[in-house]
């Protein structure tokens, strides 16, 4: 079986019904019809490797999903997302410039084959633009599974809730697979799980403002309660922000402006996709008590 197959016996082991068999029988041992063999070999990675990021369907490499506003460029935009690790990024949808046919797009410097887009809302104020904008780019390219985000203040841009959950249940009925961006209220959040969000995105802090998490105590009580991945949105300013969000047991993070508007951007989106990983492997390993002495 060995010489068949081109297996190096040098490079596993091998168990014979039940009963590991010793390298030195590997040539002599005839195997017949009903026995059962097992061969395995040493492959990368450890425990880790069970811990999957899904949404919906998806499965994602990365728990760190940036966004692609806000760059000097799309070549740095490119540069920023290889370097972060992240596998998904958010896009807007835009009218072609007609009168400048020649001018980059970012599926030229970011291929969606090779890395997910996540088509949003971005600068909607209520659902018929939010519908419009969605249904759009489902019709660029299929793309089923978006980002909602309308907002209800130009000065804050925190989302509008009644609007938010209104048009969550018309694209889940549409067969989108949508991942809401929400205040950090669980009882909101509940309520876009239950009529069918594929992930709940509370906000940290206002969008762009680069405070950090605000609210520990809500975002908490939105990962237990939540059977769906909660992904942090909106208001990370630091990659110490970031491996807060994943102690506290969020299942992501998205960033744009703390990464696109940092001195370097490259080496930040670099920061910040060390501080996902090293986020979750702490939250995994389970935190020693607290103790006052």
């Amino acid at each position: 079986m060995i010489k068949k197959y081109k297996i190096s016996s040098k490079k596993v082991a091998i168990e014979l019904n039940g009963k590991i068999l010793p390298k030195s029988k590997y040539k002599q041992k005839i195997v017949k019809d009903k026995d059962k063999i097992e061969i395995v070999q040493f492959i990368g990675g450890g425990w880790l490797n069970r811990d999957i990021f899904k949404i919906d369907k998806k499965i994602l490499k990365s728990r760190l999903i940036v966004g692609t506003g806000k760059y000097k460029n799309l070549a740095q935009t490119a540069k920023a997302i290889k370097a972060s690790g992240a596998d998904m990024v958010t896009v807007a949808v835009r009218r072609i410039n007609i009168s400048n046919k020649q001018k980059p797009l970012l599926m030229d410097y970011v291929n969606p084959k090779k890395i997910t887009y996540l088509p949003n809302t971005a600068g909607c104020f209520n659902s018929v633009e939010a519908l419009r904008t969605l249904r759009l780019a489902r019709e660029i390219g299929g793309w089923k599974m978006v980002k909602l985000e309308i907002l209800g203040d130009k000065k804050t841009l925190y989302p509008e809730m009644i609007e938010t959950i209104k048009t969550t249940k018309v694209l889940v009925k549409e067969g989108f697979k949508v991942l809401v961006y929400c205040t950090d209220d669980p009882i909101h959040a509940k309520k876009l799980e239950d009529i069918g969000a594929a992930a709940i995105m509370p906000l940290a802090a206002p969008i762009g403002s680069g405070l950090g998490i605000y609210n520990k105590l809500n975002i908490s009580l939105i990962i237990k309660q939540s059977k769906v991945p909660v992904i942090i949105d909106a208001g990370i300013g630091t990659a110490s922000d970031a491996t807060i969000a994943m102690e506290l047991g969020c299942d992501g993070v998205l960033i744009n402006s703390a990464i696109a508007l940092a001195k370097n951007p490259i080496l930040m989106a670099t920061a910040f996709k060390n501080a996902v990983i090293s986020g979750r492997q702490s939250y995994l390993s389970g935190r020693m008590k607290k103790n006052n002495f």
